[in-house]
């Protein structure tokens, strides 16, 4: 596990909070918490950050601005209910000193570096999970990510939730790149009448199209350069459905192209954007163009919109 052992440096002017206690007396916060709204932009995410990241942050410290005494925060926990048997649980970066400095640079007041317990204080009274957890069913999860990671999006919901109970934002920010993530989320915010408003912020990428992940630092030189081709066949997707191609022909033409470029494809699906569910029989349309792909040992998911106008 590549988990930094020492205590990190904090920047000046950010404060680490590691548990509930000095989270709700963090500056800004114990405040905020008392407002209704109360005004703090949060951003989730499980670290190892990176430019994707630094929009999210950015964009909520620019929303923050705009109201007096905003505060953002942002979360950083690797949560362990949202990993299934044999995925990267243990392996996956932690990098909490230079994650600190990046949401410094980019705008935040306050980090909230929770430890296991913290989140889950009794999950040893329940062996292999929790007793109360959230699950947003239907073909929304069961479907692409959920069909090939079962209870994936059970451990994002509860983990969404319990944070978002915690930080109580007026506004909680998440990268389009994990689409079907937001959607789920969405939805669970509408479902349980949650007063925080979920806002999206568009995919970062790379020179070459690549999607940034955290994900991304599992490839070797070669593998990321190969990585570009799935962009690239994304964008040609996208375009095949402006030109009025099938959405049956699109999803063959793309999973044949990565599987071609040596890419083992989950899925290549296009789907309407908010149910995941099969896009309209007719035009004019907007879809969601998703692909999951394995290259080597590491699995990179992305997504583009696409529209049809007759």
């Amino acid at each position: 596990m590549s988990e930094e052992s020492a205590e990190p440096t904090v920047p000046n002017g950010l404060t680490l909070a590691r548990d509930l206690e000095e989270l709700t007396f963090s500056p800004g916060v114990g405040d905020a918490l008392q407002a209704a709204p109360a005004p703090i932009g949060f951003v989730p995410t499980m670290g190892a950050l990176h430019a994707g990241h630094a929009a999210l942050i950015e964009r909520a410290a620019e929303a923050m601005s705009r109201r007096k005494g905003g505060t953002v925060v942002v979360s950083i926990f690797v949560n362990p209910t949202q990993f299934g048997p044999g995925e990267d649980l243990d392996r996956y970066p932690r990098t909490l000193e230079a994650d600190l400095r990046l949401c410094r640079e980019a705008g935040a007041d306050v980090v909230f570096a929770p430890s296991a317990r913290t989140v889950y204080p009794d999950e040893h009274l329940h062996p292999g999970g929790i007793a109360a957890s959230v699950r947003v069913g239907g073909p929304l999860t069961e479907t692409l990510e959920g069909s090939h990671r079962p209870g994936h999006f059970d451990g994002v919901a509860t983990v969404v939730l319990k944070l978002l109970n915690m930080v109580r934002p007026a506004v909680a920010f998440f990268g389009e790149k994990d689409w079907q993530q937001l959607a789920v989320v969405r939805t669970m915010a509408n479902d349980l009448n949650l007063p925080y408003l979920i806002e999206s912020v568009p995919t970062v990428r790379d020179a070459d199209g690549l999607a940034l992940s955290s994900r991304n630092r599992y490839l070797s030189p070669e593998q990321r350069a190969a990585a570009a081709e799935l962009p690239a066949a994304l964008f040609a997707a996208r375009a095949a459905i402006a030109a009025g191609d099938a959405p049956a022909e699109v999803e063959r033409a793309l999973t044949d192209r990565l599987s071609a470029a040596g890419f083992a494809v989950d899925y290549a699906a296009v789907r309407c954007p908010t149910t995941l569910g099969p896009p309209p029989a007719k035009p004019p349309y907007t879809v969601r163009i998703l692909v999951a792909a394995k290259l080597g040992g590491t699995r990179l998911i992305d997504n583009v919109a696409a529209t049809r106008t007759a």
